[in-house]
C-alpha cells in the first residue's frame, strides 16, 4: 500500500515539480537558511526590462533564454509569481497586498515551492502545517498557500497603512522582521509586469497612478543605513547625532532643509501658514504642507499651499532614486495623499505630522510612500 501511494502521489505532481524535486529536497533547507541574511538590495531595477523578461517567460521562452534582475530560476519562479498575483486579483486584493505578498514569498522561498524548510516549514510561503496553515499537501498547492496569506493579511488591521516589511511580518511573524524590504521594488515589478498580462487588471486598485508617475508603495531603503535606522531612535524635535546635508545637495534644497531644520520642535497646527511657527499666534505655526511651501519660498521656489495640489509640482520620481529636497506623500492615495513631508538624505524625513505632534525628523523606514515629488 505504501508503494502504491507513493506512485500515485508521484503522478499527481506538477511537471515542474517533477523536475526539481530531488534539487528542491536536497537543497531547500540551505536555500531557507541563505534566507537568513540580506542579499545585495535590489532597490536600482530597470522595471521596463524586468516587464519585457517576464511576458516573454509567461509566452513560454525557456529560462535559459531569458535573465530577470534578482531571480535565479525565472522559468520556476516566474510562473510562480504569477500564481500569487493571479491569486490576489482573484480575490479583490488591492496592488499593495500583492506586492507584500510577492515580496514575502522571495523572502521565505525566492519564490520556490519549497519541500521543507525550517522545522514543518513548506511551499512558497513557508507555511507550517504545525502552525494550522494546512495540510503539507495543500501548502505545497501554490494557489492554496496564496489564498492562506491573503486571508491572514487582510486579517491584519491597517495593513494598507503598514510598510510592506510591516505587513509582511504582522503575517508571518519572523526571526528576521527587517529581511522583507530587500525585496519589495522587485516585488513591484513583478507585480506591475504580471498584472498587465491579465486583462482589466493593469490598474487593480483604480487610484494607484498619477499622473504617469509609478509610486512605491513602502520605503526606498532595504538595509539600515539607508533607511535612517542607522540614526536609532530620534527624539522628536531633534536632530540625529552625526547628520548633516549631503554635500551634494542641489544649493536650493540645501536651503530649503536648513530653513524647515529651524522649525523643529514647533507645534503643529492644522490650516497654519507656517510664516511665524516660534511666535504666539498659533495660526503662524506650521502643517505639513505649509511647511514646505515656506521652505522652498525662502529658497525662492513658489509652491501651492495644499498637499492636494503640492503632488502635482515639479515632476515624478521613484521613491527609490530620492534625493535632498523630493517631497514625499503618504495616506490617503496617490493622486489625493493627505499627508506630505521633505527627503532630507541619509534615508531622513523631515515633517509636520499632525495635531498635538511638533516638527520633526523621521526615518524614511516609517513612512509609506504614495508618490514622490522633485521640485527642482
Amino acid at each position: 500500500m505504501k508503494g502504491l501511494a507513493a506512485g500515485i502521489g508521484v503522478v499527481f505532481l506538477s511537471p515542474i515539480l517533477l523536475a526539481g524535486t530531488g534539487m528542491m529536497l536536497a537543497s531547500s533547507a540551505d536555500a531557507v537558511q541563505s534566507n537568513s541574511s540580506f542579499s545585495s538590495c535590489l532597490s536600482d531595477i530597470d522595471s521596463d526590462k524586468i516587464a519585457e523578461q517576464v511576458t516573454k517567460i509567461l509566452d513560454g521562452a525557456s529560462g535559459k533564454d531569458v535573465h530577470v534582475e534578482g531571480l535565479d530560476l525565472p522559468a520556476e519562479q516566474v510562473p510562480n509569481a504569477a500564481t500569487i498575483v493571479a491569486t490576489g486579483l482573484s480575490l479583490d486584493v488591492p496592488k499593495k497586498g500583492q506586492i507584500i505578498a510577492l515580496a514575502t514569498a522571495m523572502q521565505e522561498s525566492r519564490l520556490r515551492n519549497l519541500g521543507s524548510g525550517d522545522r514543518d516549514s513548506l511551499g512558497l510561503f513557508q507555511q507550517r502545517p504545525s502552525q494550522g496553515w494546512g495540510s503539507a499537501q495543500q501548502i505545497r498547492d501554490p494557489t492554496y498557500a496564496s489564498e492562506q496569506f491573503y486571508k491572514h493579511l487582510l486579517k491584519v488591521d491597517g495593513w494598507q497603512q503598514m510598510t510592506v516589511t510591516q505587513a509582511a511580518q504582522a503575517v508571518q511573524k519572523s526571526g528576521l522582521p527587517d529581511a522583507y524590504a530587500q525585496w519589495e521594488s522587485l516585488a513591484t515589478a513583478l507585480q506591475s509586469a504580471i498584472a498587465k498580462t491579465f486583462p482589466g487588471a493593469g490598474d487593480a486598485d483604480g487610484k494607484d497612478t498619477n499622473q504617469g508617475e509609478k509610486p512605491s508603495t513602502g520605503t526606498t531603503g532595504c538595509i539600515p543605513g539607508q533607511d535612517g535606522s542607522g540614526f536609532g531612535r530620534i527624539p522628536e524635535g531633534s536632530v540625529p547625532k552625526g547628520y548633516s546635508i549631503p554635500k551634494d545637495a542641489d544649493p536650493k534644497a540645501r536651503k530649503a532643509i536648513e530653513w524647515a531644520m529651524h522649525q523643529l520642535g514647533t507645534l503643529y497646527q492644522w490650516g497654519g501658514s507656517c510664516t511665524d511657527a516660534h511666535g504666539p499666534d498659533p495660526m503662524g505655526r506650521c502643517d505639513c504642507s505649509s511647511l514646505m511651501q515656506q521652505a522652498y519660498a525662502h529658497a525662492g521656489i513658489t509652491l501651492t499651499r495644499t498637499t492636494y495640489t503640492q503632488v502635482g509640482e515639479g515632476k515624478a520620481v521613484s521613491p527609490a532614486h530620492l534625493k535632498p529636497g523630493d517631497l514625499i506623500f503618504s495616506r490617503g492615495t496617490a493622486a489625493r495623499p493627505e499627508h506630505v513631508g521633505m527627503y532630507m538624505g541619509e534615508g531622513l524625513v523631515i515633517e509636520a505630522p499632525r495635531t498635538t505632534k511638533p516638527v520633526r525628523i523621521t526615518p524614511i523606514k516609517d513612512w509609506d510612500i504614495l508618490a514622490a515629488r522633485r521640485i527642482l
